[in-house]
């Protein structure tokens, strides 16, 4: 995509390994691909997160989480993969969403991922990780004495034998968990009334990975077991429970809508427009024309196919939503802020839509009340970088020095940036009231900064 904000969906890159030792295996650089270390990118929108949200709430109702706390999000890559790192967070990639073909496949992965938070397996596999480092490292320290003494190639040998051992330690480990995760995932899907001819079809898309070479296969494909051993087990839990489950419209209208709104945006509008056709439900036909006629800069046939798709869901926040991104991104912006108000009126604790509303009130010189919007935004969520940009802008606006840094430095931490955060960490703790809520933020970042360097510094 040209630009990294348009019509209602951002891109944002944030941090979200802080947790995981930062030294990895040097044997394991597939590992690193494998759960997106460092900054990543993600892909924020509002219509789609509500979807997926949609989708998963059977899931993690029947792995008996928290469907309030644990959140969905969309990960811009588009390799066939999904993780989780925390136990609050489901990733997909959106190559994988885009891939499969039925609500129950996507389903079949976010109950996969949700078995790992319910089974306990991140904290099982940060200590396996762990093990596996010192392992590695113990074979690189002997490498290295044997380097010393002109052994060339037995040291290269040495390092090499023992990584790899440390790698199939780890993998044993991880491809337990899977195989654990895969039998968790079938219950739940069986609780939760959801076809398990969604996991068998999964499996089958990964059919053939293991006849690739290692540096060609999906990483996904690598820390599980083989796709024949997961299609198996599958085919045998389908064979044992048959499939009772009944038709789902909701499942299959909001499954096409998010494939609908990502397809819209990460392919060319020709693309969407030639294809667009081929959709059943007519509000996403018309969704999806409009996002391709935006990215055209047609603004009145964009116009034209939003508010036609509004007429058939007149009480749709996030029709609204992308009605009010069109309109800002054409510099509509008094439409803009009408729009993202009747979207606010209808959806008042959505961040995504306070954060496009606050950002059309800034624009409009409106600092105050957007400021209003923004703060209330991200007290719903602090992982919108594009949000933290605008509300340090906003509060640079109204004069508050000491918050702008306070919240520029939680904004680079996000995106990984400590030491840039920990610049503006230092800045807003000598302005702001010692104790208050924002120095007491700054500090927190400074902290992690300070860990960070220290980090870096003991390598």
């Amino acid at each position: 995509m040209p630009i990294s904000h348009v019509a209602g969906m951002a891109f944002e890159r944030v941090s979200r390994l802080a947790s995981i030792p930062a030294l990895m295996l040097v044997a394991v650089t597939w590992l690193v691909s494998a759960v997106q270390a460092g900054a990543q990118s993600l892909i924020r929108d509002p219509d789609i997160e509500y979807g997926l949200r949609e989708l998963a709430f059977p899931v993690l109702r029947a792995a008996g989480l928290n469907t309030n706390r644990v959140r969905v999000l969309v990960v811009n890559d588009s390799t066939f993969n999904a993780f989780v790192i925390d136990y609050n967070t489901i990733y997909l990639n959106y190559g994988l969403i885009l891939s499969v073909d039925t609500p129950e496949m996507l389903q079949a992965v976010i109950a996969h991922e949700a078995a790992h938070i319910a089974n306990g397996h991140l904290a099982r596999r940060s200590e396996n990780l762990r093990a596996a480092q010192r392992n590695a490292q113990l074979g690189t320290a002997l490498a290295l004495i044997a380097a010393a003494a002109g052994g060339g190639e037995a040291a290269a040998g040495l390092a090499a034998g023992t990584s790899a051992a440390a790698l199939r330690s780890f993998l044993a480990h991880t491809r337990a968990e899977e195989a654990s995760a895969d039998r968790s995932a079938a219950s739940y899907l069986r609780w939760a009334d959801i076809s398990p001819k969604g996991m068998v079809e999964l499996h089958r898309k990964f059919a053939g990975q293991e006849l690739l070479s290692p540096i060609n296969q999906d990483p996904y494909m690598r820390s599980h077991p083989t796709t024949r051993e997961r299609l198996r087990a599958a085919e045998a839990f389908l064979e044992e429970f048959e499939d009772k489950a009944k038709p789902n419209p909701r499942a299959d209208y909001w499954f096409a809508r998010v494939k609908g709104k990502l397809s819209a945006f990460l392919r060319s509008p020709s693309w969407t427009l030639r294809r667009a056709a081929e959709e059943d439900h007519r509000d996403i036909r018309l969704m999806r024309e409009a996002s391709a006629h935006h990215q055209n800069r047609d603004l009145t046939r964009a116009r034209n196919a939003i508010d036609q798709a509004l007429s058939i869901r007149p009480d749709d926040p996030f029709y609204y939503d992308l009605k009010g991104q069109i309109l800002l991104e054409n510099r509509r912006v008094k439409e803009a802020i009408a729009a993202y108000g009747t979207a606010v009126e209808m959806a008042p604790n959505d961040p995504l839509i306070l954060a496009g509303y606050g950002r059309a009130l800034l624009v409009d010189g409106q600092v105050k009340t957007a400021l209003q919007a923004l703060e209330k935004a991200r007290a719903r969520d602090y992982r919108n970088a594009r949000l933290m940009r605008d509300l340090g802008s906003a509060y640079a606006q109204v004069g508050n020095n000491g918050m702008a840094s306070a919240v520029t430095a939680e904004r680079y931490a996000l995106q990984g940036r400590l030491a840039d955060a920990g610049i503006h960490a230092r800045r807003a703790i000598g302005q702001l009231p010692e104790g208050s809520p924002g120095w007491q933020r700054a500090q927190d970042v400074l902290i992690a900064s300070e860990r960070a360097k220290k980090k870096r510094k003991s390598r």
